[in-house]
């Protein structure tokens, strides 16, 4: 009898590590952006401060890394600094879903407890953040090889320079769609399962390739989010930043299946055990 209980444990403990290498996907329609937008509208309302905190902190930090490159004198490089915010947002944003899921759960958002749940995970998370980031310098290398091709920018005329943003935006389209890629459902599911970053990572390709259409408009809105925030001298980013990081995370909940995985911690479990 002894050794039949032995077994079963054998077979329960074998059974809990054999999970899919890829979870599973929903197919979602051509509102979900929208919708998802307002509930991160939603969330950005129920946790203002948190959020609003947050989006200034992005704000000046944009800011700064934007005088920083504009005193160097460097067009290119004060372009790829303010790019950064499309490679690297889905890392930056973890606070934000962290945010949202606790709402989700009945939690009150907490900054400690958001510290908590960015942590636990931290070796994962940190070699998405890591592959962000490889993409991003390739991509500011390959922005500077455009530049090569224009060598004197203030001598360009109009057509010149619609060939230079052309050439530069194209290029940094195909890495932007990496990263949008990679990036859009993994980085939530790390934080909020215990799973890791190669079956997060295969996970977001699979769902962003099963509503390739969706995800396009999706990703257009992000640029045009962001952009507008630029606009205003990034004073947009306060407000605007927090509202996509939100939105987010209620995109990765109805287009990934997480259920098989482990809920992570960060929900106040951790803290009555």
């Amino acid at each position: 009898m002894a050794e039949n209980l032995n077994n079963s444990k054998n077979k329960e403990k074998k059974d809990e590590y054999i999970k899919p290498l890829v979870a599973p996907v929903r197919q979602i329609g051509m509102d979900a952006p929208v919708r998802w937008l307002k509930m991160g509208w939603n969330d950005f309302k129920r946790v203002k401060r948190l959020s609003l905190t947050y989006g200034i902190v992005m704000m000046i930090i944009s800011m700064l890394v934007t005088y920083v490159a504009y005193s160097a004198g460097s067009i290119v490089l004060s372009i790829a600094m303010v790019a950064g915010f499309f490679f690297l947002g889905p890392a930056i944003a973890i606070g934000l879903y962290s945010m949202s899921r606790q709402l989700e759960n009945g939690v009150t958002p907490q900054f400690l407890r958001c510290l908590k749940e960015g942590k636990k995970n931290l070796s994962d998370e940190l070699v998405l953040s890591f592959v962000f980031l490889i993409i991003f310098l390739i991509w500011a290398r390959s922005a500077s090889m455009v530049h090569i091709f224009f060598p004197s920018l203030s001598g360009m005329q109009v057509m010149d320079w619609v060939k230079f943003l052309g050439i530069g935006s194209a290029v940094g389209a195909i890495f932007a769609a990496l990263v949008f890629t990679f990036g859009a459902f993994s980085i939530p599911m790390l934080m909020d399962r215990k799973v890791d970053a190669i079956t997060a990572i295969l996970t977001s390709i699979s769902a962003v390739l099963r509503n390739k259409i969706v995800m396009i408009y999706w990703g257009l809105l992000i640029v045009v989010i962001i952009l507008v925030g630029i606009a205003t001298f990034f004073i947009g980013f306060a407000v605007l930043l927090p509202i996509v990081g939100h939105a987010t995370w209620h995109a990765y909940r109805e287009v990934v299946d997480a259920d098989q995985w482990e809920l992570g911690p960060g929900l106040g479990r951790d803290e009555e055990e």
